[in-house]
């Protein structure tokens, strides 16, 4: 505790004496100052002491004493050491009744003890004060990191609440909650993701405050990491500001909350090494490899069905957006996942199927499509933006197939336009959007051209009547009569396709192509 009116009172050494406000006692004292002046109050900063003999002041007058209170008051002095057997012999009444109607307190200083006495026992106790708190500090310290040992992060905000005499919560790099302590605050924290996310956005290492006398705690918050993206973020709850002690704390939980959660460069590029080694030997076939490369940083994710996920994007935000949002959501289901980064514009995950980080990725995409939607691009517009593509459930003997099922998926995002395309969803839809495409595009072009510039002459409608022909299987009665003509005339109009294109209807592969053609041209209108 720092030093108050009423620890300088009790000190037997200053024989100090209450003359008034003895109610104001227990006020925390900054400093002890000495002035002489008849308005010191330029120079005071607020919490001090001061002391004077009074000397320049007229403490008979009542209105020279009444101003002089007011503005000692109004500047935050805590109490005004009067000096007797100096200039005064006893302190004058006029001072002691303002003091009282002011509300502050008055000690009487008898000659015999100095002004430096006073001075030197603030100080003492400021410095003793400081020292409890820095061994508080300290202990706090080792006890944090006892409790981050054993316990890990859970075990550190539960031994860093009860230091602060609050609650503390850890966020991950999306703003979600990982852990509180008490289990109480989950609520509570769950209320500042806004305000978690915000702090994200700022240079690191960024902290604010939020909440405070209104609310019902007084709350900061810290980013953690050493990146340019913060890897997690920390909350702590308390009723008021934090004093030294509490703050060696917070700032004790803060660097230990980093090491846990902010892995070494080296041991970072260590673990992406052995996760593209074991990517590369489950598409290579050797999944009994992979899983003694993978041990048991991926063992589990081997051992269940997975999905592959493949991204691209000529921006490497969205892709570092991606890998934070499937990492976290993995962290806090306890789920294995493996992130590779393929080069600057490309990611490649392998996630369990149907757990937290498949469908977070589903989550991400599905924000990353209305963000682009509400900012009116074009699909397929922009080449900088994010691609996914995602393989149906595969083990790691299929992983191989997984990969090019992804790739496939990714393809088609890119052709449609989309963020997210499941490769399940290919074969459930339909495969005339892969005919939008400008070399399909081309290709039917080039082989109905003749029969366009055919039709061009007014010699005939072979275009439409081999659309006819087509759609009908080959049935000559159904087609005639779409077209509105007879079965013979549209024989002959066949005849002349045949001609014309140098190639047979009655081969079915001639049959396949005319029928796409006709179908990306009329995509094309």
């Amino acid at each position: 505790m720092p030093p108050t009116l009423a620890s300088l009172v009790h000190h037997s050494a200053l024989k100090l004496t209450v003359r008034a406000g003895e109610d104001r006692l227990d006020v925390p004292v900054r400093w002890a100052h000495v002035s002489e002046l008849a308005d010191p109050v330029p120079y005071m900063e607020g919490g001090e002491l001061l002391l004077t003999t009074a000397l320049k002041l007229d403490a008979d007058d009542a209105k020279a004493m009444r101003r002089y209170v007011k503005r000692l008051v109004g500047a935050g002095v805590v109490g005004l050491g009067f000096a007797v057997g100096v200039n005064y012999d006893v302190i004058p009444e006029v001072l002691v009744d303002t003091a009282q109607e002011e509300g502050l307190p008055l000690l009487e200083v008898p000659r015999r003890t100095p002004f430096i006495a006073i001075s030197k026992a603030v100080s003492a106790a400021i410095a003793a004060d400081q020292y409890r708190s820095v061994t508080a500090g300290f202990a706090a310290q080792r006890e944090l990191t006892k409790q981050a040992l054993t316990d890990g992060p859970e075990g550190l905000l539960a031994a860093l609440a009860a230091q602060v005499d609050g609650w503390a919560a850890l966020y991950d790099a999306s703003g979600a909650v990982v852990a509180t302590a008490p289990e109480w605050a989950g609520r509570r924290a769950a209320r500042l993701t806004a305000d978690v996310e915000r702090l994200r956005d700022r240079p690191a290492p960024a902290s604010s405050v939020v909440g405070g006398p209104d609310n019902e705690d007084r709350v900061e918050l810290h980013t953690l990491g050493t990146g340019r993206r913060p890897r997690a973020a920390l909350a702590v709850g308390t009723a008021s500001a934090l004093g030294t002690a509490e703050r060696y704390a917070v700032h004790s939980a803060i660097a230990l909350l980093t090491l846990t959660t902010e892995r070494s460069r080296s041991l970072r590029a260590a673990h992406e090494r052995i996760g593209a080694a074991v990517l590369r030997l489950l598409l290579a076939g050797h999944s009994d490899h992979a899983r003694a490369v993978a041990g048991d940083l991926y063992g589990g994710l081997l051992d269940a069905p997975f999905r592959v996920i493949v991204g691209e994007s000529a921006d490497g935000d969205p892709l570092d957006g991606l890998a934070e949002v499937v990492e976290s959501a993995a962290a806090r289901s306890g789920e294995a996942v493996l992130v590779v980064a393929e080069g600057p514009e490309r990611l490649v995950v392998l996630a369990v199927d149907g757990g937290a980080a498949v469908e977070a990725c589903g989550e991400y995409a599905a924000t990353r499509e209305t963000e682009r939607a509400a900012g009116g691009q074009e699909q397929g517009g922009e080449e900088h933006e994010l691609v996914v593509g995602l393989s149906a459930p595969a083990g790691p003997i299929a992983a191989a197939g997984a990969y090019k099922q992804a790739e496939q998926a990714l393809s088609v995002a890119r052709r449609r336009g989309r963020v997210l395309v499941e490769h399940e969803q290919l074969a459930a839809g339909s495969v005339l959007p892969l005919l939008a495409d400008d070399a399909v595009r081309a290709f039917a072009d080039g082989l109905l051209r003749p029969l366009s510039e055919h039709d061009a002459t007014g010699r005939g409608d072979l275009v439409a009547s081999l659309r006819a022909w087509l759609s009908r299987h080959g049935q000559w009665d159904a087609a005639a009569a779409d077209l509105g003509v007879h079965r013979h005339t549209l024989r002959y109009r066949m005849r002349r396709v045949e001609e014309i294109l140098g190639r047979s209807l009655d081969d079915p592969d001639v049959r396949m192509e005319l029928w796409l053609a006709l179908k990306a041209t009329a995509a094309a209108e």
